[in-house]
């Protein structure tokens, strides 16, 4: 992994930025690896379909495409597909990679956002022309170029008017990175588009809206992910905030009021904590 220490200081979970590698030749990534990894892994942790999908379809909804998963591989340059090999750090050699890269972004990452943890690795290994539609992310994000081009489209995190509040709290509250967005053409303006070749990389901040085309060729990237103990708090911010809006009230957004988002943090982890102190039956 290569950073530019100032850039990085300057972007890290703000806005996208490229990063650099030198994994693009890493038999780790080759099809007949990847293949032996697909069968150690459990088949809950393999995600396929046709990737010839429009940005807006949403992510996971896509149609299979009539192959196992090991066909898929094997035939991804022509089989039109889109796949993605989960919680790769389950494997040892995987994860021995996965930690060698994200030791790397924690010396310069945990000044900004320290307690690293939660790391994780996803690959994804796509054909031609393929996309992966318009989504978020729950996590700290590095997306690495192994094999082929692609472009991201990217949005400021930041930015209300293409992710709402109440998205964000559906988001979280959902706690399943199957939850989609909605996607409006009006919003292809306000993204900035970044194109990556091998050895390149690129930062996501959490929760930033994307989707992701790839070029002509078979493109295999390989995703490094942590969370942090902020992350944490606001995944239980905006879980309150949606549990209080389907109450009727309107909360105030996370990050306006450090005093209110205190309360809902503190008050639910009390809440919690009681609930886990009571029996089933007593419920």
């Amino acid at each position: 992994m290569e950073f530019d220490a100032l850039t990085f200081r300057e972007n890290f979970n703000r806005h996208a930025f490229i990063v650099r590698h030198n994994l693009s030749g890493d038999p780790l990534f080759s099809l007949p690896r990847l293949i032996e990894l697909s069968k150690r892994l459990p088949e809950k942790y393999v995600a396929y379909n046709a990737g010839d999908v429009s940005v807006a379809e949403g992510l996971y909804r896509g149609p299979r495409n009539g192959l196992s998963i090991e066909e898929t591989i094997r035939r991804i340059e022509e089989c039109r597909s889109w796949m993605v090999l989960k919680f790769v750090e389950t494997d040892p050699e995987y994860r021995e990679l996965l930690d060698g890269c994200l030791d790397e972004v924690g010396r310069l990452s945990e000044p900004l956002a320290p307690g690293m943890g939660k790391r994780e690795g996803f690959i994804f290994i796509s054909s031609p022309r393929s996309i992966t539609p318009f989504h978020i992310d729950p996590e700290y994000n590095f997306l690495l170029q192994i094999r082929g081009k692609k472009r991201i489209d990217i949005f400021d995190p930041s930015d209300r008017t293409v992710l709402s509040e109440e998205e964000l709290e559906r988001f979280y509250a959902a706690n399943s990175d199957e939850v989609n967005i909605r996607f409006k053409e009006e919003y292809r303006p306000r993204s900035k588009a970044f194109e990556l070749s091998p050895g390149e990389g690129l930062h996501f901040p959490v929760t930033a809206p994307h989707w992701v085309e790839n070029g002509d060729e078979v493109s295999i990237s390989f995703s490094i992910t942590f969370e942090t103990p902020a992350c944490e708090r606001r995944s239980i911010i905006y879980t309150t905030n949606e549990r209080l809006r389907r109450l009727g009230l309107r909360p105030s957004p996370v990050g306006r009021s450090a005093l209110r988002d205190a309360a809902k943090f503190y008050g639910f982890r009390a809440f919690r904590r009681a609930r886990r102190m009571i029996p089933v039956g007593d419920r």
